[in-house]
């Protein structure tokens, strides 16, 4: 989940006029839909896209309905603009900083465990956004489900091109399948994701850690290539 370039931008459409000024009432909308946005996310997390709407969000910030609804127009443009928020988040807490990497196993280790961190520490209120939300919509045709099947697409593009990079630097074995690796490594994310919810313990964090690491050693062309840590 890359994210496009709009959806890692914070501002919108920006608050320019031709003088070069700022236009406060632009400004100001732009600023209650940070809010609206970051309130969505929080609730959507825990319990999911279906429990968002104009009024309980007017209402936990103190706006006017009228207001909110101006910034959306629909339940679903406001569902749709929430994910694109969490792709933004998401894309900060555990893609950016692995970005400019040198290709090797140490750059796939290190997105890895970019992730488990991003869930233990509870970037999303509710583990990670999109394990909850894709589960409520991947049975639910229509565009909220294409972007989370976009959003999914992108992420597994993402960590399949780490692992390539490392088989074509010669760490990783000749024969190795990227496809089937990124199947595994993102399953370890989600288990531990769950359990760690579930269970309400680390513990699953720690054996996802422990499985990714097995897994990538028995796939290296040498498996003291992979991290320690």
């Amino acid at each position: 989940m890359t994210g496009s370039a709009t959806d890692r931008r914070t501002g919108g459409q920006g608050g320019g006029r031709a003088d070069g000024r700022v236009d406060g009432r632009v400004q100001r909308g732009e600023e209650t839909r940070r809010a609206v946005l970051r309130r969505a996310v929080e609730i959507a997390s825990v319990e999911g896209l279906g429990a968002l709407s104009i009024g309980r969000l007017a209402t936990d910030l103190g706006l006017s309905k009228s207001g909110v609804f101006a910034g959306f127009g629909s339940k679903e443009e406001l569902q749709l603009a929430t994910v694109r928020a969490a792709r933004r988040i998401y894309y900060d807490a555990v893609i950016a900083p692995v970005e400019g990497d040198r290709p090797g196993l140490a750059a796939v280790w290190r997105l890895f465990e970019s992730w488990i961190a991003y869930s233990r520490a509870r970037v999303f209120p509710g583990g990670c956004f999109f394990y909850g939300v894709t589960a409520e919509f991947d049975a639910q045709p229509g565009p909220v489900r294409d972007l989370l099947a976009t959003s999914a697409r992108e992420w597994q593009q993402t960590v399949g091109a780490l692992l390539e990079g490392a088989r074509d630097a010669g760490e990783l074995r000749a024969d190795a399948d990227p496809d089937q690796l990124v199947f595994a490594l993102t399953s370890f994310m989600e288990t531990a994701n769950s359990q760690a919810l579930l269970f309400g313990e680390d513990t699953p964090y720690d054996r996802a850690v422990r499985a990714a690491r097995s897994l990538l050693r028995a796939e290296a062309s040498d498996p003291d290539l992979l991290p320690e840590g």
